[in-house]
């Protein structure tokens, strides 16, 4: 039985319990870097984003510790009849992207981090438009709501939730063999001189940068292989920033 670090509502225990069953059928897990999750206190944590499944390979872990992470999850998923229902009533967070309201959104969250939680921000913002899936380039919200709380960020790189759900795909690619899930957790990213700076679009700018940069560290670790030089810009491809660019749907 899971002992929780935090208070982890009912429909949360539920939900969970539902998916850690399935992934359990389809996947198995080779996992490293766990020695830097912090113990105790509130943490970020920010993910690659690959596929629609990779919140939960990650997520798995960090549950059977007894962490019960939340996330900064996007309107649609909380316009969606029963899933946001579910979010609802299990402690996430909405996240109006790329409007005005956007931000609103940092409230509950460095509220959750003084309480101890553990919070989930995807940095990318949306699904990687990189031809290889490498990190592309990253949005500001997870900067700023480290160096708001001051909560230490937590880079994970994961590999393998791309081979049971493909991006974008609609169904998952089931196999007699459970898929290997791939998940590093990397140390801390040093932000420490950036706190004591003014917030404003520079110093956001820069730590948006070293997360980046130590999350495509970690995957390169996994992967065996060096990312490139620069980082998929969808704006400079004339790609939507989010959404399902090849289709005009929000995902």
């Amino acid at each position: 039985m899971v002992v929780h670090r935090t208070h982890t509502p009912v429909m949360y225990r539920v939900a969970a319990g539902l998916l850690r069953g399935a992934m359990r059928v389809v996947a198995r897990y080779e996992v490293s870097g766990l020695e830097h999750v912090p113990e105790e206190g509130g943490f970020l944590i920010t993910p690659n984003h690959i596929s629609h499944v990779d919140p939960f390979p990650w997520a798995h872990v960090l549950y059977n510790r007894g962490y019960s992470p939340v996330y900064l999850a996007k309107s649609t998923l909380f316009d969606t009849p029963v899933v946001g229902w579910v979010l609802r009533h299990a402690k996430q967070v909405r996240v109006d992207r790329e409007t005005s309201s956007a931000g609103e959104a940092l409230v509950p969250a460095v509220r959750a981090l003084g309480e101890g939680e553990c919070v989930v921000v995807y940095p990318e913002g949306s699904l990687t438009r990189d031809p290889d899936l490498w990190p592309m380039r990253g949005k500001t919200g997870a900067a700023r709501l480290a160096l708001q709380s001051g909560a230490p960020v937590i880079p994970v790189a994961q590999w393998g939730p791309q081979e049971l759900l493909p991006r974008y795909a609609k169904r998952p690619r089931l196999s007699r063999h459970r898929r290997l899930m791939r998940v590093r957790f990397g140390p801390p990213v040093v932000l420490d001189d950036l706190r004591d700076q003014p917030l404003n679009a520079p110093t956001v700018t820069a730590a948006t940068e070293r997360i980046m940069a130590a999350i495509t560290h970690e995957l390169e670790q996994l992967r065996g292989e060096r990312a490139p030089a620069e980082r998929f810009d969808p704006k400079s491809h004339g790609l939507r920033v989010t959404g399902n660019y090849r289709q005009g749907v929000d995902q």
